[in-house]
């Protein structure tokens, strides 16, 4: 192994012995430095990340590209917010030992190989990782039943999409004789696609609507979200998505939409129809986040389907944007729920504006900012992603997604009404926060304003890492 070989597995490195140094610490010292060891490895993997210098060879199916180096960091800064607002929740929760943060780092270690991956092994390796990670997340708090239920609905449907993509990738390599991903993806492209191909992107795009809740691989998702720690919630929401659409980025780039193009908009349509109508209805606040990322990812998924570089930059916008939106939604929930009062029904939040003011108020901006209401982040998210939908011709689903995005508006601002407009509940006693909560309530609401007043230096990175 050479050093620049070293280089680039790095990361990876620095995550797999962390988690293991992490585990391990529990039986030196149970309780006392998890935490803090885990924020410290997942801010040097993204710092290394960060500096390294490029390395363009790839080794052991990964590469250190600027694709790789621009995500990284945000999923190390994302982990590290959902370690912090774990903290106080679990004492809170009553869940401890080190296996919640050494798991927490092996999902982040999944996320990094992913977005590493030049392999299409490697990649489908990173996904189940990740997946794997989860599965156990979910169900990590024992006491509740409801989180056990959802780590078994997560398991069992996980494990078929992942069937699904392991068959699907088989049936790529059979009909392209390479697991490389770009020399698999350039034969796809070339037309004349062989009917094992065609068969094994069938497979393979069930497999990743199921990772980023596209319908009708979206079931699984409000039962896991009502179900699972709310911390947990919070970087599934963001930086598993985040992979997710990583992996489906590395994957079109090398590939021609047109046979994917009808199945897109299906899987599009959709998620913007069923995610928003659902969410309407709802009134368990998780829950309405869950449909609501539902109709999020159709949006997404939209600007995907104009296989342009205006596309695939409003989805690298929009991942770093809808992270800092739902950190700051489900960092709220979390800190706000005691030992006692879990705080997930809309109604628990009448009169929580005033009587908890940072977290009221950064859960009124995050709601702001997904119902896209300027000057917010998500107004600038959606903005590009509309903008890049009719440039690339998909002007009826642009229209549509603007209309669903309107009707969104309704139960995004039922939050705000119920934390400003309506008198707090006698027997609320929502928790105040923690020092960590609010350092990543802070962040979180600091990144949505700035984001959305100035987005120019991210798009000007984005348009580097795309080139």
């Amino acid at each position: 192994m050479t050093v620049s070989d070293i280089y680039t597995l790095m990361p990876l490195l620095i995550i797999s012995c962390g988690s293991l140094i992490v585990l391990l610490s529990g039986a030196i010292a149970p309780g006392r430095y998890g935490t803090a060891v885990s924020i410290v490895i997942a801010l040097g993997a993204g710092l290394w990340a960060m500096l390294a210098p490029p390395i363009a060879t790839p080794t052991m199916g990964i590469a250190l590209s600027p694709f790789a180096r621009f995500l990284i960091p945000l999923f190390s800064v994302t982990a590290v917010c959902s370690l912090l607002l774990s903290h106080d929740f679990n004492i809170r929760k009553g869940l401890g030992g080190e296996e919640f943060p050494a798991t927490l780092l092996f999902a982040l270690f999944g996320m990094t190989t992913i977005v590493c991956a030049v392999n299409l092994l490697t990649l489908v390796l990173g996904l189940e990782a990740l997946s794997f990670a989860f599965y156990i997340l979910v169900a990590y708090d024992r006491k509740s039943e409801i989180s056990s239920e959802a780590g078994l609905k997560y398991l069992l449907l996980g494990s078929i999409a992942a069937a699904f993509m392991a068959f699907g990738i088989a049936l790529i390599y059979a009909g392209s004789g390479t697991l490389d991903i770009g020399p698999a993806m350039a034969g796809t492209a070339k037309g004349g696609i062989p009917s094992l191909i065609t068969a094994g992107w069938g497979f393979l795009l069930l497999g990743l609507a199921f990772k980023i809740s596209l319908v009708p691989m979206h079931l699984w998702t409000p039962d896991v979200y009502q179900g699972g720690p709310t911390p947990v919630i919070a970087f599934l929401a963001t930086a598993s998505k985040g992979a997710a659409l990583a992996a489906f980025l590395i994957l079109l780039r090398g590939v021609g939409l047109n046979f994917l193009h009808v199945p897109l908009q299906g899987l599009c349509f959709l998620s913007m129809a069923v995610g928003n109508l659902a969410a309407l209805r709802q009134n368990n606040l998780k829950r309405m986040l869950a449909y609501s990322s539902v109709a999020q990812m159709g949006y997404v998924t939209l600007a995907l389907l104009t296989g342009s570089s205006d596309g695939y930059a409003a989805v690298l916008l929009y991942i770093i944007v809808y992270t800092a939106m739902n950190i700051a939604a489900f960092g709220a929930i979390a800190s706000l729920a005691g030992s006692g009062q879990p705080m997930e029904e809309v109604a628990d939040y009448k009169g929580i504006g005033y009587r908890r003011p940072l977290q009221g108020g950064i859960l009124a901006l995050a709601m702001l900012a997904l119902a896209g209401i300027p000057p917010t982040a998500g107004f600038v998210g959606k903005f590009f992603i509309f903008y890049a939908a009719i440039r690339g011709n998909e002007i009826p689903l642009a229209i549509f997604g603007i209309l669903t995005a309107a009707v969104s508006v309704y139960y995004y601002l039922r939050v705000v009404v119920n934390l400003y407009m309506h008198p707090a509940e006698a027997h609320s006693d929502p928790h105040p926060a923690s020092p960590p909560e609010i350092v990543v309530l802070g962040v979180a609401g600091v990144a949505i304003i700035v984001l959305g007043v100035w987005p120019q230096p991210l798009l000007e990175v984005i348009d580097k890492v795309l080139r």
